[in-house]
């Protein structure tokens, strides 16, 4: 077996929860864990870095993102409202 071939095992640390999450993302695609990490570190070769931006968020959106897990400052919604909404909003073209 060629060596870009062989498989070598990992132990990785991962947060529980997320790992869940992902698990079920990932399984709509068809993909493991082991494949989408496998993906991702490919990529990380390929682009010879992390293969999108990595951002650190300014204090307005940590704020903001803190007061959406708390549940301040967030309307409740439903899909049949907003089609209402953007129907209202869209005018005829006129010839």
């Amino acid at each position: 077996m060629a060596v870009a071939d062989r498989k070598e095992r990992s132990n990785l640390y991962l947060n529980a929860r997320v790992k869940e999450e992902a698990k079920k993302i990932l399984s709509r695609y068809g993909l493991s864990l082991s494949d989408a990490v496998n993906i991702f570190l490919t990529q990380v070769v390929l682009e010879k870095g992390i293969p999108f931006p990595v951002r650190i968020p300014n204090e307005e959106t940590v704020k903001v993102l803190k007061e959406v897990r708390e549940g301040k400052n967030v309307e409740s919604l439903d899909l049949n409202s907003l089609i209402s909404e953007a129907k209202e909003s869209v005018k005829p073209e006129e010839t």
